[in-house]
């Protein structure tokens, strides 16, 4: 199985949340959100990982990534590198 998808990585779980929820109301895309306040080298290309297979990434985003609802935002989910937002974009 491999999947497409893109996250917003930050290091606090309060402001994880308060993200998710300006996005989710559409106070802000997840891409601007991923541009102006990800952590990860991904945030510049507004959080895109591009497409990988199961076991590529950490546990954690695995199980999201292939299990849950494409096109919508999930998290925050905990990893060693902080708190992510997910979006699932394509699972095939």
């Amino acid at each position: 199985m491999r999947a497409s998808a893109r996250h917003i990585l930050v290091s606090d779980e309060a402001f994880c949340k308060e993200l998710k929820e300006k996005i989710n109301a559409g106070e802000v895309s997840f891409e601007e959100a991923a541009r102006d306040h990800s952590t990860c080298p991904s945030g510049v290309k507004g959080g895109e990982l591009g497409t990988f297979g199961q076991g590529q990434m950490v546990p954690e985003f695995d199980k999201v990534v292939f299990n849950d609802e494409v096109g919508v935002v999930h998290g925050p989910v905990k990893t060693q590198f902080g708190y992510h937002l997910l979006e699932i974009t394509e699972r095939s």
